[in-house]
């Protein structure tokens, strides 16, 4: 059955052709519907829609779908030149880290006012316009009918979803290849940090951990990681549907549908368990787009309900294994202190605490605005037991 119409304050309106036109806006950010709209085609400057962009305008794409891309990459590169605060001697991480957010927000915002209307069978009537249909299927559902408007960055997000999502990634904790892939789909963070899952891989697993509970799975890897270390029987849960859809597909590729079982949950499952890992986002802030809520943890909700819930679930002698890494502490958004509270507070105790450095590209980029504190960023397994 064909979904109802959105009502008035999620359409976008523009005159068109000496008439009053209207279709759904869509925004997996979340972001308002503009209140100002301009038609604009392969005749429009990268000036003129950057003034246009920058002031809050959307721009309604007519042209060559192509051109669209480049004229994307020219806001871009101007939104890269605009004058931004240096760095000095004795400023505090913190204020470095926001001051790059807000910088991050802003190129969202401005980028995501160039806009496509997409058809009500997900094609894109421009010269040039790929099929974008399954793509978008896999996104969104099955196509309702009803045109939408949505931001050719997100458009592009689909696409760059759908090729990783064909393509999968290698995760050698997972063994040799070829079994060793998890296909990530849209708003599914990709385990593309590997080193975390290496950390998983070669932890001494508590001696009665026939049964183990991955809290927050996401693609379902680390549910993976542990069924092939032996586990006989893994709980894996997650609040986010695209999540649960993307691990049960990911479990059935790796054959694990005999060992992993996953459920829809916030946080735990009814019962305890020997062994309960998570690895929450790392840093506390506000996140923008679906994917951020794989790094960004508003007020540390999901840190703190593990860590607060973690010894009541807990089989007498049992662990919680905790992921997570550091790079909060330097960038002064939680401190060491902080956390050891939180272990204390949940009646814990730290068996062991393994660590790896990261070997993510921006690990060693320098001109990352955030490069001080990646260079001393280190990802820790703490092994938690409750106290006795």
């Amino acid at each position: 059955m064909p979904k109802p119409p959105p009502g008035p304050e999620r359409c976008l309106t523009w005159q068109e052709g000496g008439a009053t036109r209207q279709a759904a806006w869509r925004s997996e950010a979340g972001r308002p519907v503009p209140a100002d709209v301009q038609l604009a085609d392969d005749q429009m400057t990268a000036d003129a829609a950057y003034r246009l962009a920058s002031a809050g305008t959307a721009l309604l794409w007519r042209g060559d779908y192509q051109n669209a891309r480049q004229l994307l990459q020219a806001l871009a590169r101007r939104l890269d030149r605009a004058p931004r605060k240096a760095a000095s001697a004795g400023v505090a991480p913190g204020a470095t880290f926001y001051r790059h957010r807000q910088a991050q927000g802003r190129r969202a915002r401005v980028l995501g006012l160039l806009v496509m209307e997409v058809d009500g069978d997900y094609g894109i009537n421009l010269r040039r316009a790929p099929d974008l249909r399954a793509a978008c299927g896999e996104a969104w559902g099955p196509p309702d009918g009803q045109p939408c408007v949505v931001a050719l960055t997100e458009l592009l997000g689909l696409v760059g979803a759908h090729e990783w999502r064909k393509k999968g990634v290698e995760v050698p904790a997972l063994g040799p290849p070829p079994a060793n892939r998890i296909h990530a789909h849209y708003g599914v963070f990709s385990p593309v940090r590997g080193e975390y899952l290496d950390l998983i891989a070669k932890a001494a697993l508590p001696a009665a951990a026939a049964l183990a509970w991955d809290i927050g799975t996401g693609t379902g890897v680390i549910a993976a990681v542990l069924a092939r270390r032996g586990v006989a029987r893994v709980v894996a849960t997650d609040l986010n549907p695209r999540a649960l859809a993307c691990a049960r597909d990911n479990i059935q590729r790796l054959g694990l549908q005999g060992q992993v079982e996953i459920f829809e949950a916030d946080l735990f499952p009814a019962g305890t368990a020997p062994l309960i890992v998570c690895n929450p986002p790392w840093l506390p802030g506000k996140p923008n787009s679906p994917l951020e809520h794989a790094v960004y943890d508003p007020e540390s909700r999901m840190l703190r309900g593990f860590v607060g819930g973690l010894r009541e679930r807990l089989a007498p002698g049992g662990e919680g294994w905790l992921v997570l890494s550091d790079l909060a502490e330097h960038l002064g958004l939680r401190s060491r202190d902080e956390l050891l509270a939180l272990f204390d507070a949940g009646g814990l105790v730290i068996r062991e605490r393994l660590d790896v450095r990261p070997r993510h590209p921006k690990a060693a980029d320098a001109s990352d605005p955030l490069a001080a504190a990646r260079g001393r960023e280190i990802t820790s397994l703490w092994r938690l037991a409750a106290v006795t």
